[in-house]
């Protein structure tokens, strides 16, 4: 299957793979899948789709899809029930970045972020994190309400 290329910016020279962008609307529009976890392929100089998340899967097993010494961009399908009894549904973006990282890495995810971020329509809410807490549940369930 042919990437589709999109147009790199000049600060970071990143590219899309096409798959990211048919993952993340499969995960939006489909309900396909909980979470999506991409990573910057140096080699090719584009993101990726690194792994998906079934519909079923847990927040634990997305957590646990995030490596602990890497960098990851990630998207989060979080379901929850308003006050109003209603079924709701955010989308959220991880922009993963562990304190132990390489700085390489840190750098490359910071720089080819915003881009990245742009190329997926329809992402309510942001988180930074550096380790676990930082996106734990809760704090997903208060930007969420």
């Amino acid at each position: 299957m042919a990437l589709l290329r999109s147009h790199s910016s000049a600060s970071s020279g990143m590219g899309v793979g096409g798959e990211c962008k048919e993952t993340f609307l499969e995960l939006q529009r489909k309900k396909t899948y909980r979470y999506v976890v991409f990573k910057i392929d140096e080699k090719k100089k584009e993101v990726v789709v690194e792994k998906t998340g079934g519909a079923t899967e847990s927040y634990d097993d997305f957590i646990a899809s995030l490596p602990e010494n890497d960098c990851r961009y990630a998207i989060y399908d979080f379901d929850f029930v308003t006050e109003e009894n209603c079924q709701k549904s955010k989308i959220f973006f991880v922009a993963w970045s562990p304190a132990v990282s390489r700085i390489r890495a840190k750098m490359l995810y910071a720089t080819s972020k915003e881009r990245f971020r742009r190329e997926l329509d329809g992402v309510h809410y942001e988180i930074q994190a550096t380790d676990p807490s930082e996106v734990d549940i809760d704090i997903l369930r208060e930007r969420a309400h």
